[in-house]
């Protein structure tokens, strides 16, 4: 690990100024359990690091007429203990799911947006297109973790956020605040992350200088319904192979809207419009959710280690599907 210089700003304000020195060359620091194996391995190498954890306005969640606003600060024990976030069930079973008691009082949700990918390559210092002598490794490589989906491009790797999935169907959007000490940008969260297509491109929208302060939810309503399915190999400190969040409005047992975003299978949460297309004014039964799983997957490209994931994927889809509408036991 690399030297560097220590910041504790109390304010966003602060926060925002102190990361616009040493060129951007800084990082932020807010749960850490991310960050601090980056730092070890030397994959960043931040002039700065910023540590938010002080700054009050980043945490907590806030109610308003059109929904809530949650601050980026708010630990997965937050989202647990939260009244106002319980009924966002998919949200809920996200932060459950993680079994490593230090992950769920320190992890951030902030934190688990902008995670980096957990490739091996790139965790082995090559970078997000894990390219070596001008060859995709991941190409010619081990790649039964990598993309199934959005493939096509240099990036292999996926997207590590596991609540990413679970917002974007809800219809988050995330609050960035800098490079300006004034600049404030709203972005839906499914429009927050990029497949890169050059080495100096980075998974996300952020430029130097600027950081995530909250995530807003819209109001949820009585007909809403959602769910998340994780395929997990282990409980504790284990990454997903594939997870599926759908979020439903069902009226009169009859689906009026959806929304279904697949995670861990592409460099970016994959949103599926197919699937989602399938359940409007229909009924949810166990067939129809093995179709509108089928569909999350059919323009899957699978490499040379990892079609196994196709068919996880298609079962994530269909058992969240069942979730959320009350009928997943028994109906797998």
């Amino acid at each position: 690990m690399k030297n560097f210089e220590f910041a504790s700003p109390q304010t966003e304000a602060e926060a925002v100024g102190l990361l616009q020195d040493h060129g951007g060359r800084t990082a932020v620091l807010a749960g850490g359990t991310d960050l601090v194996g980056l730092l070890q391995a030397d994959l960043v190498a931040p002039e700065r690091v910023v540590d938010v954890r002080q700054i009050q306005s980043m945490s907590g969640v806030r109610r308003e007429a059109d929904g809530l606003w949650v601050g980026a600060l708010t630990t997965l024990d937050d989202v647990l203990a939260s009244p106002m976030l319980k009924p966002y069930l998919s949200l809920v079973q996200v932060a459950d799911a993680h079994h490593a008691i230090q992950i769920q009082s320190s992890g951030t949700l902030g934190g688990d947006l902008c995670h980096l990918p957990n490739c091996w390559y790139y965790r082995n210092g090559y970078g997000l297109l894990a390219m070596k002598d001008g060859e995709s490794l991941v190409e010619t490589g081990d790649n039964r973790y990598h993309a199934i989906l959005g493939n096509s491009g240099p990036a292999k790797f996926v997207n590590a956020s596991r609540f990413a999935p679970a917002l974007i169907a809800w219809g988050a959007k995330v609050r960035i605040i800098g490079p300006a000490p004034d600049q404030v940008e709203i972005v839906p969260l499914e429009y927050f992350y990029i497949s890169p297509k050059s080495a100096n491109q980075g998974n996300t929208i952020l430029k130097p200088g600027q950081l995530i302060s909250h995530i807003w939810l819209p109001a949820i309503e009585p007909t809403h319904v959602s769910a998340t399915y994780e395929v997990l190999q282990m409980e504790g400190l284990d990454w997903p192979l594939a997870t599926a969040s759908v979020t439903l409005d069902v009226e009169g047992g009859i689906v009026r809207a959806a929304r279904v975003v697949l995670g861990h299978v592409a460099p970016t949460p994959w949103v599926s419009l197919e699937a989602a297309s399938l359940l409007r004014n229909q009924m949810v039964t166990e067939d129809l959710a093995n179709a509108v799983g089928a569909a999350a997957v059919s323009k899957a490209t699978p490499l040379s280690n990892n079609e196994y994931k196709v068919q996880i994927a298609k079962t994530a889809v269909k058992r969240a599907v069942l979730k959320a509408v009350g009928q997943l036991e028994g109906g797998l």
